[in-house]
């Protein structure tokens, strides 16, 4: 039986390729709001990242979410991913 393919995504911060499930999808929706996609079903222009601060601020430092979201990302944003990472990572 022939094996299926595993998704890989890059991450916008170390810029490693790993398996989609193993990081998290941030997303622009059409009005340009941003939020943290947990299913990985929403609509809108995804970016990914690794579940920790130090890839989000290789991400920031990089412009990498600027660069994949053809546009500019708040200060807020990032502000609120931290929050929502630390709470990830507990």
């Amino acid at each position: 039986m022939k094996q299926r393919k595993i998704p890989l995504r890059k991450c916008t911060g170390c810029q490693e390729m790993k398996n989609k499930k193993e990081l998290i999808r941030i997303v622009r929706s059409d009005d340009g709001e941003f939020s943290i996609d947990t299913t990985g079903k929403k609509s809108g222009r995804g970016a990914y990242i690794c579940p920790n601060v130090e890839c989000l601020e290789k991400a920031r430092k990089s412009k990498g979410l600027e660069r994949s979201f053809k546009s500019a990302v708040p200060a807020e944003v990032y502000e609120k991913l931290r929050e929502e990472l630390a709470d990830i990572n507990g």
